[in-house]
């Protein structure tokens, strides 16, 4: 397999000094596999929503919104110092940064909005089709064309696509998958300029400034609720800690398609976590769908950029 053109972790390490947290993960993050960083990332996409639908009826839709990116952004803050990194960024970064942390609060909005009113299965199918778009753009061989078409008969699959008649839900689905894009796109070039992580603690803090006046009032009985606290730092931390640093590591060391076409695992993991937390047995079309999106990611050649 031809080596990827990209930005070393540790070279970025260096070149960013306040990213406090990136010296101690520039080990593992090269030697671990991209496709592993993926795979984790995966796995806390789904587990943070399931929290934090239970948690709707307690905080609200946006309060939960609200503690998620909070939680982000204060345990990002110490160690990545976003004031200073936003202050040492040049005019292009700042601009990068400020469209993140915007596509960020929006997005993470606009996803619980649309959980709140219909199957996370049609708002994860919703959000898989902008994928497509953005692995289509990339994928320069006639097998990169028919891992990813391997990878989307196995997703159908696998999601039970029911159109609701709720025509708000379908907004809010649609614009999170919208931004979505938005996020592998914008991400990716974050990860690509060497700011990383440093630069996704920075996006945490302005997504923080611009949701602060909007879910702030339904996020209140969270602060006098220590059960309530403790359960949305847990989302917030499944959610947008561990899966964005995965992501970025993952960014950094794979062409953007090979990383939108592995999008496609999402429906897979959430499926096997039906089966070890919910136990939910998949059926064998089910099965089937596991194994046509693994044989389609297995398949798929990243190319060179």
């Amino acid at each position: 397999m031809k080596a990827q053109a990209q930005v070393p972790v540790a070279h970025q390490a260096a070149s960013d000094p306040e990213a406090v947290a990136r010296p101690a993960l520039t080990g593992w993050a090269n030697a671990v596999p991209p496709h592993v960083w993926f795979c984790v990332s995966a796995v806390f996409h789904y587990l943070g929503p399931a929290f934090a639908v239970l948690l709707f009826a307690e905080v609200g839709v946006l309060g939960m919104a609200w503690l998620r990116i909070a939680t982000a952004a204060l345990i990002f803050a110490p160690l990545t110092k976003p004031w200073r990194v936003f202050a040492r960024a040049d005019r292009a970064q700042r601009r990068l940064l400020l469209a993140f942390g915007a596509c960020l609060a929006v997005m993470n909005c606009s996803f619980y909005l649309a959980l709140d009113r219909l199957p996370i299965s049609l708002v994860a199918a919703i959000e898989f089709v902008g994928t497509i778009g953005v692995a289509l753009v990339g994928l320069r061989s006639r097998r990169n064309v028919a891992a990813l078409a391997v990878a989307v008969i196995g997703t159908l699959l696998l999601i039970d696509v029911k159109w609701s008649s709720d025509p708000v839900g379908l907004f809010w689905a649609f614009l999170n998958g919208a931004l979505f894009v938005g996020y592998i796109v914008i991400g990716h070039r974050v990860a690509r300029t060497g700011i990383g992580i440093a630069g996704l603690g920075t996006a945490m803090a302005i997504a923080l400034l611009i949701v602060l006046p909007i879910g702030l009032r339904e996020a209140l009985p969270a602060m006098s609720s220590p059960k309530l606290l403790f359960a949305a730092i847990g989302v917030g931390v499944c959610s947008s800690v561990i899966p964005y640093i995965c992501d970025q590591i993952a960014m950094a060391r794979l062409p953007r398609a090979s990383f939108a076409l592995m999008l496609s695992l999402l429906p897979l993991t959430a499926t096997l976590i039906g089966v070890i937390v919910l136990r939910q047995v998949p059926s064998l079309t089910d099965c089937l769908g596991i194994a046509l999106v693994i044989a389609g990611v297995a398949f798929h050649k990243p190319a060179s950029e």
